[in-house]
């Protein structure tokens, strides 16, 4: 029986290993650090258990890789262009979407019975938390690799970013006024999540809430409040 045990376990241990090589090119040295990346606390509550730990670290080191980057490819750039261009690349949307295509969501381990979760952006949190754990377990040098060769250069078209206008909140607030239209951004939600502030800013058109994002100031959520509600409104 314990042979038979210890059998389906390696089993186990050799699909999922499988499956994170597959969907993130990495052959995982520390299993438990990329278990713990894809946890998210709806059904892992301990902060060594969840992903919200690793997000933080990976947050900072995608940050500094994206930095990096566009630092050498626009070295006659100013400090505000970069970061604006930075901006684009990291925001809460983009890599939502990007853990999607990535193929993360089958992957990540989270209440599916929570609807709430469906509309949010739990997967791209999952995928700052797959950053921390490669850096964890391959270190900075591999991590920067990996991450130019399966987020940036795949999924990051730079030259088209430089072309999106990333204040889109002035452009829906254009937008409404030009239509007579009345648009408040106003503050949802303001929390502390594994002891770093999160808002969560509403788009109201005509007292109705339109979309809602949320980001770590209230800058980054409006913006992304505005991407959403830009999309839903088809402009």
């Amino acid at each position: 029986m314990q042979f038979i045990n210890r059998l389906f376990r390696k089993k186990d241990k050799q699909s999922f290993e499988g499956q994170l090589t597959n969907v993130l090119g990495v052959t995982p040295g520390n299993i438990h650090l990329y278990r713990t990346a894809l946890s998210h606390r709806s059904v892992k509550e301990g902060p060594e258990e969840n992903n919200e730990r690793l997000e933080y670290l990976g947050d900072a080191v995608l940050s500094t890789i994206i930095a990096d980057y566009l630092f050498k490819r626009y070295p006659y750039r100013g400090e505000g262009f970069l970061t604006e261009m930075r901006s684009k690349m990291v925001n809460r949307q983009q890599l939502n979407d990007i853990a999607l295509k990535m193929g993360l969501k089958r992957l990540t381990i989270y209440n599916k019975f929570d609807g709430s979760l469906k509309s949010s952006q739990i997967f791209g949190n999952t995928l700052e938390a797959v950053v921390g754990a490669v850096y964890l377990d391959k270190g900075y040098k591999r991590t920067q690799k990996w991450v130019l060769q399966r987020i940036v250069l795949p999924h990051l078209f730079v030259d088209d970013l430089e072309q999106i206008d990333i204040n889109l909140k002035n452009k829906l607030i254009g937008w409404a006024s030009k239509n007579g239209k009345i648009l408040e951004f106003d503050t949802a939600d303001e929390k502390m999540e594994n002891g770093r502030r999160v808002f969560t800013i509403a788009a109201v058109l005509d007292g109705e809430v339109l979309s809602q994002g949320k980001g770590f100031n209230k800058k980054d959520a409006s913006q992304i409040a505005a991407q959403l509600a830009i999309e839903k409104l088809g402009l």
